[in-house]
């Protein structure tokens, strides 16, 4: 008697494997095509994920951009007003006071110079 449950058993198995490798075989196509379907909605959101973060970048870049134009107008700026005041800052009021004399006096004696022909004359006191 053990035999024929034991035979029934192993019969209702085999059944059973064959019926439901028929709904797997279904059921895995359907997976693939899910599976199909998730991967091509992850690409899209992938590229549309990327496009966004490029233009984060662009945004970010050009943000930046704008602050090392400014930063390079200020320094250009500061630049001019350096170079412009070096000669005043180099010198105190009265020196320059006293160098514009020293270049007044050596101009005066170059005229002098020119105007008195370039040769010394001998001159002496007539008694």
């Amino acid at each position: 008697m053990r035999l024929r449950p034991l035979c029934l058993l192993a019969v209702l198995t085999i059944g059973a494997t064959a019926h439901a490798e028929e709904p797997l075989s279904l059921s895995a196509d359907a997976q693939v095509t899910e599976l199909q379907q998730r991967l091509k909605e992850s690409e899209r959101q992938r590229e549309a994920l990327g496009k966004q973060l490029q233009s984060a970048d662009a945004a970010r870049e050009s943000a930046q951009l704008s602050r090392l134009r400014q930063e390079n107008q200020r320094l250009a700026q500061q630049l001019k007003e350096t170079q412009g005041g070096a000669l005043t800052r180099w010198l105190t009021e009265q020196q320059q006071w006293f160098v514009i004399g020293a270049a007044v006096a050596l101009i005066a004696l170059l005229c002098g110079i020119f105007a008195s022909g370039g040769h010394r004359r001998r001159r002496q006191w007539l008694n």
